[in-house]
């Protein structure tokens, strides 16, 4: 069975995950799911992991990844693939947008 969302640009839903940091489910479909998230200066998203494949783009600012214990210097333009029950996170050293796509889908992450 085909499942097809489309979605337009709007600045609700956006929901807190930590202090100054946002996420807004954009669309999703049988495989995949694109989020953005904004990014408050200055915030730490803490080293996790999780069973999807995420790959993400950053749209505007300046993060640090950690990937699997490496740092990587992220500007507009760049963009990442972190395999399946990779630990990561991220320093923001300046306000950014990131979208980010997992794969399969973010069950926790389908709006109510």
């Amino acid at each position: 069975m085909k499942t097809m969302h489309i979605a337009n640009p709007t600045n609700q839903g956006y929901i807190t995950v930590l202090d100054g940091i946002e996420r807004k489910t954009l669309v999703y479909g049988n495989h995949t799911l694109m989020a953005q998230f904004r990014l408050k200066k200055g915030k730490i998203l803490p080293i996790h992991a999780h069973p999807h494949e995420q790959t993400g783009y950053l749209v505007k600012g300046h993060i640090v990844l950690i990937i699997d214990g490496q740092k990587y210097d992220m500007k507009p333009g760049g963009s990442w693939s972190i395999p399946s029950n990779v630990e990561h996170g991220a320093e923001v050293l300046e306000d950014s947008v990131a979208i980010e796509v997992f794969s399969p889908v973010r069950e926790d992450y389908i709006p109510n």
